[in-house]
């Protein structure tokens, strides 16, 4: 039996879901799952590895579906709450995709697509107390176990495959490092089709005995409640979410400040990930919370293979240490190691990392080195033992004059500009410089903005870009569904 679910064996009274206002033992859920197991078998000894899409709410339903599809011995498949039908189309077909499981609430979203398919539609309310329990096949860890559809910064999203070793890997590393024990209460708000919720909040939750909470979908105002009740002692975001809970945080009273900051000052950690933390709202959330959010770096890839410490120092805009097990390295364009200070691309060895990209052997190829390391495209450099990323080679790497320039760093000065509130830098292509740099920018008071003013500001604080600049004001960033900035979309709006 998998590592994961043999240890909810462990507890089965414990409460290891909160949904919906209900609490769900560990022991219902491994029932749950071994019923819905026993329904996708359909009479089968094994799925064998039957790619099993799933578009189901987050809380118990889901958790069970997950862990249904891994016991019938399929692979795992989330489907994005939020993407539109052509995009789940185009991952039900991708993935080949024999079975899709649907609550009601989704079901009629995704009907006009299940005939044209042809998939075989399982529904929760086709599962009923009571349905027969068939035998289980035995699952080996070396079994392909998820495929999480990843868009990367170029072409058609890929689907990411881990194993089931691989799953374990990440989630026991990360366990281990973050000293998790079934005492935990964690909330959470994060989408369940990206290994942040998957694996770091779910994952790790559920292996360790621990009890995991869901919202329906994040409200600043809820969730902060939720956060200051005194049941709750972990939550892990990403940087947008912190931001929406200080904005928030803004429109309380000072009575409310001082209970906010009394609550959250006794969690036992605080995680940021999937983005790079401004140092602006790492002090701001510090400030408010008493807590030093931990930043880490991962990707679906590799899940997690960076992070600052447990216990230790965390400094600002760096992502802390290799965790056990892994093993990273820095290297230059032709793939050699460099120095401690220089820059390069992350490349990453381990049994975290994934196995294949689904149907794409060229892609898997190119995103290996010949001696078994995976290209992660970002750059980074180690400075003074603790890693920092510059940002992605294809996005955030502006190339210019001879210069390779990091739009992260540039970002992070801005914000910390009184009359700034948000910003994103790109690469503008320029025939004299390859690129010049772009800013756009959010500002308090618009009308009172002098930019002659921000030029000699910006020199006095970033001596070391010797080339010229063009800054350039877009009143409303494009955001995704995350809110989060995307400079594709900006990089269209400025060419």
């Amino acid at each position: 039996m998998l590592q994961l679910i043999e240890n909810a064996q462990n507890h089965p009274d414990r409460t290891a879901i909160i949904s919906d206002g209900q609490e769900y033992s560990y022991k219902a859920l491994f029932s749950a799952s071994a019923q819905l197991a026993s329904l996708l078998l359909n009479g089968l000894s094994d799925l064998d590895e039957t790619r099993v899409a799933f578009m189901v709410a987050p809380g118990f339903d889901y958790v069970k579906v997950q862990w249904a599809i891994w016991r019938a011995g399929g692979i795992a498949v989330p489907l994005s709450l939020s993407n539109p039908l052509p995009a789940q189309e185009y991952v039900l077909k991708d993935a080949d995709c024999s079975i899709l499981v649907v609550d009601d609430y989704y079901h009629y979203f995704l009907e006009p697509i299940v005939d044209k398919q042809k998939i075989r539609l399982v529904r929760m309310a086709d599962l009923v107390q009571g349905t027969d329990q068939t035998p289980l096949p035995d699952i080996a860890k070396t079994r392909r176990a998820m495929i999480i559809y990843t868009s990367g910064t170029t072409g058609q999203p890929k689907g990411v495959v881990t194993t089931h070793l691989n799953i374990e890997s990440q989630i026991s590393t990360l366990v281990n490092a973050w000293a998790w024990s079934k005492e935990d209460r964690i909330l959470n708000v994060l989408p369940l089709h990206h290994v942040h919720g998957v694996i770091n909040v779910l994952a790790c939750a559920l292996w360790s005995g621990a009890c995991c909470v869901f919202v329906k979908k994040f409200e600043a105002e809820a969730v902060l409640k939720l956060l200051t009740e005194g049941e709750i002692n972990l939550f892990m975001a990403v940087p947008t979410i912190y931001y929406k809970l200080i904005n928030h945080w803004t429109t309380l009273g000072v009575d409310e400040h001082d209970i906010v900051k009394t609550a959250l000052s006794k969690f036992r950690l605080m995680v940021s990930g999937s983005a790079a933390l401004p140092v602006s709202v790492m002090e701001q959330w510090e400030s408010i919370s008493g807590q030093r959010l931990l930043e880490r770096y991962g990707m679906t890839e590799i899940g997690m293979a960076i992070s600052n410490p447990y216990k230790g120092e965390r400094r600002p805009g760096h992502i802390g240490q290799a965790l056990p097990g892994m093993q990273v390295r820095i290297v230059n364009e032709t793939n050699e190691q460099v120095v401690a200070g220089e820059s390069g691309e992350i490349q990453v060895k381990g049994s975290n990392v994934f196995r294949e990209y689904w149907k794409r052997p060229e892609a898997t190829s190119e995103a290996f080195t010949e001696d078994g390391w995976f290209r992660t495209g970002d750059v980074a450099k180690l400075n003074k033992g603790s890693y920092r990323i510059l940002g992605r080679m294809s996005v955030d790497i502006i190339k210019s004059g001879g210069y390779k320039i990091s739009a992260l760093e540039i970002e992070e000065v801005l914000r910390t500009h009184p009359q700034i509130n948000d910003c994103a830098v790109v690469g503008i292509p320029d025939p004299e410089w390859d690129e010049i740099i772009g800013a756009s920018l959010v500002l308090t008071v618009p009308q009172a903005f002098d930019f002659e003013v921000l030029k000699a500001w910006l020199k006095e604080r970033l001596p070391v870009y010797k080339i010229p600049r063009k800054y350039l004001i877009q009143k409303d960033l494009p955001r995704n569904a995350m809110g989060k900035v995307t400079k594709k979309e900006l990089k269209a709006i400025f060419m």
